[in-house]
């Protein structure tokens, strides 16, 4: 083998070594622990007021509300397909569904936990209420 070809092939072979270990922190699958935390009191109101009809089991305001959430981001807890609910929060003065989001897992009107993202899926906090 030529020492540029051998070069070439040491090269490949690290970027494939370290492409294998490195995990991106999007990726990486958070832990409950790991999310930082909002009281439900601190949640704007358009929020409080989302949560209390997640509790009461609706009537939602947006069609999109109580569907499936995917976690396609990982940074929510891993859990089954279907565990996680979207619902809207929504934005004054926007003239669609905004960015602001809860999501909920477990049971739908008994969630066993909530997190808020006011960004659309690129941060949360988990709900304390």
């Amino acid at each position: 083998m030529k020492s540029g070809a051998y070069i070439r092939n040491a090269v490949a072979g690290f970027a494939l070594a370290a492409a294998f270990f490195w995990v991106p922190a999007a990726l990486a699958r958070a832990t409950p622990e790991s999310i930082p935390e909002i009281a439900a009191a601190d949640l704007p109101k358009e929020g409080r007021e989302v949560l209390m009809l997640i509790h009461e089991g609706g009537p939602f305001r947006y069609d999109r509300d109580g569907v499936v959430f995917g976690n396609y981001e990982h940074l929510l807890p891993a859990e089954r397909k279907g565990y996680y609910y979207e619902y809207t929060v929504r934005t004054p003065g926007s003239k669609s569904r905004g960015a602001r989001r809860i999501i909920c897992g477990g049971p739908a009107k008994a969630p066993v936990t909530c997190f808020y993202t006011s960004d659309h899926y690129r941060s949360f906090k988990r709900i304390h209420e």
